[in-house]
């Protein structure tokens, strides 16, 4: 690799972006909350669809699903195809409901519905799952994909991990410093520019891939992936299988609903829209481009088992491997540049989610509640550089798993997510559960989660169970506590929320049922094909 051609191209790209990103937001006034936390509710659809869909798509999933592929094959697109289900969801019954709370984040909700220690402790258990699990994840795939392209332990002499956590430290300071000095319009509008050429980028991975595979010739290459990986490329997984295919209506759906409908990290952007249906509009975007994921986010996986073979390990290392392998030198700056971008994108969305998080639900709704916006302001952004700093250090604690960094961060998660679905999905359904019930799932429902798993996963007691059954079966027990208690001590009655001036207007967009029909269309359409040529002789 020619490094100071790709060092070269990789900072025109990166400096062009922060420069324009600067530019269109010099004259945007942060000190105030609006528009430091929902860019003063004016995105237009097509950026609400470039942050959503950026923020998602970083190295944890370039990276890591592609190193699942790799080792699983296509089973592990189900977690790219099953999101538009759960977008679609998101558009036609909890965007309702948040946007006539005319909320900033989701505790937020559960105080309208619960009480305000209730959104207290929602707050809390959503800043240590940003803290402890989300981000320091992004800045180690991060940190890893980004060594691996520049080579940077060779150039420094250094270990690869020492490489890994050098790049995860300096992309964790860059993230940071877009939260604390652009708010969400620089993100959101950095997050358009990147996730055109990452798309753009991402794409060319798989088609220079298998151009490769078939020695200059596109076609030779598919039939090579054919020809020798053909089981790897069915999406239906059986029950022994990462993915078993029934796990896709239980505990697939429900984490991906709580990651698209109640995550404050994405629900964030589509807050900031202009209008109700413009929310809509780019969030039906977003289940339309999440379709193309399976080509750049599993496809180069098995293309990089099949080039070189079982021997890249746990499958963290293939997607890089891959891309230093087909990406001609003059492309390599432009790519790495986008990759950051993902990357920093991802890491400052959920950098920026804990700065609003902290700011609303904790400091002003409890620690000062008489603090005006600057110094409610004043403390978010501190207390996005601690997290940004703990962030740093526990992604050096990452790497090794025999399954990848993805799945492990999956399951891990999956101990916050369903608790926290569970309480925002009642609260919704129905208005008796107490608001005691609510706090007790939030905080009982992680451990009940870890010991499903000790009890089945393994095999303990003659019985294994996938983890995502049993992820979804936590689910069910707790909704069922909250129901029992709600049956036996009802909550009383509260009143509705009250806002000063104009209502929320709930007017919908006109297409959002013919969009939402299309798209899942397409994802069962993508299912039936794959099956079909895995299939076939």
């Amino acid at each position: 690799m020619h490094l100071p051609l790709a060092l070269a191209s990789f900072m025109l790209v990166t400096g062009l972006v922060a420069v324009i990103s600067w530019w269109r937001t010099r004259l945007v006034n942060n000190a105030d909350a609006k528009t430091y936390f929902l860019a003063d509710r004016r995105l237009p659809w097509i950026q609400i669809a470039g942050s959503l869909l950026l923020t998602n798509l970083s190295t944890e999933q370039l990276i890591g699903l592609n190193g699942a592929a790799s080792i699983h094959g296509f089973v592990v697109m189900a977690w790219e195809v099953v999101p538009v289900f759960a977008l679609i969801l998101m558009a036609v019954y909890f965007l309702p409901r948040f946007w006539s709370g005319n909320i900033t984040t989701i505790p937020e909700f559960l105080e309208q519905r619960f009480d305000r220690p209730t959104r207290r402790l929602l707050g809390a258990v959503l800043l240590a799952t940003l803290a402890l699990n989300f981000l320091p994840f992004v800045l180690y795939s991060g940190g890893v994909a980004m060594s691996s392209i520049f080579r940077l332990d060779e150039h420094l002499g250094i270990t690869g991990p020492q490489s890994y956590f050098l790049m995860a430290a300096l992309i964790g300071v860059m993230g940071g410093f877009y939260v604390v000095f652009g708010g969400m319009k620089a993100v959101a509008l950095s997050d358009t520019l990147y996730g055109v050429g990452l798309i753009f980028g991402a794409l060319l991975i798989p088609f220079l891939g298998l151009r490769v595979l078939g020695n200059g010739d596109f076609s030779a290459g598919i039939a090579r992936l054919l020809e020798h990986q053909r089981p790897m490329l069915n999406p239906v997984g059986a029950s022994d299988s990462n993915v078993p295919f029934s796990t896709l209506f239980t505990g697939m759906l429900l984490i991906n609903v709580f990651y698209w409908c109640t995550n404050q990290v994405i629900v964030q952007r589509a807050f900031g829209a202009s209008s109700y249906a413009e929310a809509q509009k780019g969030i039906l975007a977003t289940a339309g481009l999440k379709l193309l994921g399976p080509f750049y986010l599993v496809l180069p996986g098995i293309i990089a088992l099949e080039y070189f073979g079982a021997g890249i390990g746990n499958g963290d290392m293939a997607y890089a491997r891959l891309v230093d392998l087909v990406l001609p030198t003059y492309l390599i700056g432009f790519f790495a540049a986008m990759l950051l971008g993902s990357i920093i994108s991802s890491f400052n969305g959920g950098l920026h989610s804990a700065s609003t998080l902290f700011s609303l639900d904790l400091y002003r709704a409890w620690l000062r509640p008489n603090c005006d916006e600057r110094e409610m302001l004043r403390a978010g952004k501190w207390f996005a550089v601690g997290v940004c700093i703990v962030s740093i250090f526990i992604s050096g604690l990452l790497g090794g798993s025999a399954e990848g960094v993805f799945t492990l961060m999956k399951r891990f998660m999956a101990a916050f997510n369903i608790p926290l679905l569970s309480v925002v999905a009642m609260g919704m359904f129905t208005s008796r559960v107490p608001a005691w019930a609510a706090k007790t799932v939030l905080v009982v429902g992680i451990g009940t989660h870890f010991l499903l798993l000790h009890l089945f996963a393994g095999g303990t007691y003659g019985i294994r169970i996938n983890w995502l059954h049993l992820a979804a079966a936590n689910g069910v027990l707790l909704c069922l506590f909250m129901l029992v208690a709600a049956r036996f001590s009802p909550a009383a009655s509260r009143p509705a929320p009250v806002f000063a001036g104009t209502p929320p207007d709930l007017t919908p967009w006109r297409g959002l049922k013919a969009a939402s029909v299309i798209v899942a269309a397409g994802a069962v359409l993508f299912y039936f094909v794959m099956f079909c040529i895995a299939r076939s002789s």
